[in-house]
């Protein structure tokens, strides 16, 4: 962070927090985000240093991404419904403090990275305690459920999330030029074992490894709600189980963390074939985005090394769709 623009957020903080006095002492960039910046920022305010992280957007972001300031009432809604999230503390809407706008919010201390965390025995009390917290924070951020006022910028629920899902994905298809014929196989069979309707509550979205802070006790925080909208529970344990977010533990069905059936038991019950429909559309999801993300370096419109690399898992996604559906040998 320059010090021009420290010095812009530092002055706006102080307004915006009540206290004259406050500075920003430490302003460090944090690794991950290809989407959006988290800064931690260590302030003084009111007589003692408290650590907080500055949320803003990044250069490369994705139309489907939520504004910040949505993502900070999704912090309010979820701290309030019980769910395990950093503390938000203020909203700048104005993006001309820091170039974007941005939210700041208590930092959380705990372990992300994928790689660490399906390697640990001790997390959370063991696999099977971790696993089953992780079922309580989704049956939590679940609770919440349409019509919110103060969560109206998500719009409508869908009345069939999942034919909406499926109507998304072929539409995000016919926008790319080269044909996916393994991706649009994984759709007709999502097309023809379509679950029922149930009511929309809230999804995260994104709730996987990598977006959960973890110590020894548990659940930290739910990070990254920038995906967040109305739809079928069962997308976001679909989310979690898919052998991709398992990062290399595949016996551990959780999001490589703990076993599947733990991460059921947390959660109160589910439906089992609901869960495997929708693994199967997180993956058919993760290579839609891979592809469009690829895109946008190929073409020339946002060089970007990250982007190129994402289209390397391309292959690796389709193939698994192809297992997933049965087909012989692949």
């Amino acid at each position: 962070m320059d010090e021009q623009r420290r010095a812009a957020v530092e002055t706006w903080l102080r307004g915006a927090s009540g206290d004259p006095a406050l500075a920003i002492i430490g302003a460090v960039l944090l690794s991950g985000g290809a989407i959006q910046q988290n800064w931690a920022i260590d302030v003084e305010h009111r007589g003692s240093v408290e650590a907080w992280v500055l949320r803003t957007d990044n250069a490369a972001t994705l139309a489907v991404s939520l504004p910040r300031a949505a993502e900070y009432r999704l912090l309010q809604a979820a701290q309030a419904a019980g769910v395990t999230v950093p503390e938000p503390l203020f909203l700048c809407e104005d993006a001309t403090v820091a170039g974007a706008p941005f939210f700041v919010m208590r930092r959380v201390k705990g372990i992300a990275a994928g790689y660490r965390v399906v390697k640990s025995e001790l997390l959370g009390g063991g696999r099977v305690a971790l696993a089953e917290a992780l079922g309580q924070e989704l049956a939590r951020i679940h609770s919440i459920r349409p019509p919110r006022p103060d969560l109206a910028f998500l719009g409508d629920a869908p009345a069939d999330a999942a034919r909406a899902f499926i109507a998304a994905q072929r539409a995000a298809l016919d926008r790319q030029h080269a044909p996916r014929p393994a991706i649009e196989w994984g759709l007709r069979h999502l097309e023809r074992e379509a679950p029922a309707p149930v009511p929309a509550v809230l999804t995260h979205n994104d709730f996987r490894t990598g977006n959960l802070m973890l110590d020894e006790q548990g659940v930290t925080a739910v990070l990254d709600w920038e995906f967040a909208a109305w739809g079928d529970g069962h997308a976001d344990l679909g989310w979690l189980c898919a052998k991709c977010w398992r990062f290399g533990n595949l016996a551990q069905e959780a999001g490589g963390i703990g076993p599947r059936a733990a991460l059921y038991a947390g959660y109160g019950g589910v439906d089992d074939a609901s869960v495997r429909w929708w693994e199967l559309a997180a993956h058919i999801r993760w290579a839609v985005i891979a592809v469009d993300q690829a895109a946008r370096h190929i073409s020339g419109t946002e060089p970007n090394l990250e982007l190129a690399l994402t289209g390397h898992i391309v292959p690796e996604l389709e193939l698994e769709i192809l297992r997933m559906t049965g087909v012989p040998d692949a």
